[in-house]
């Protein structure tokens, strides 16, 4: 499994889309600890829920044009 790629797309993507999720929160007039514990929840949800699902299929060799994970097979290139 690439695992060392994943690490790196995810600890790119947690404090994106921590600072998207807080941010929204905070600009919709909600408390700033609110918004920090509401960004940590639901990044780390929704990046756990990727990551499985993107463990999974690459358990089950199914090739993902958008993750690049596994080679295309040869009736797929063109």
């Amino acid at each position: 499994m690439p695992i060392t790629k994943w690490l790196v797309q995810y600890s790119i993507a947690f404090p994106l889309i921590f600072l998207l999720l807080a941010g929204v929160q905070y600009l919709k007039g909600h408390a700033i600890a609110y918004s920090i514990e509401f960004g940590l929840l639901w990044t780390t949800l929704s990046i756990t829920v990727f990551a499985l699902r993107r463990a999974y299929i690459f358990r089950k060799n199914v090739h993902c044009h958008l993750c690049n994970d596994l080679p295309a097979d040869e009736t797929t290139k063109k």
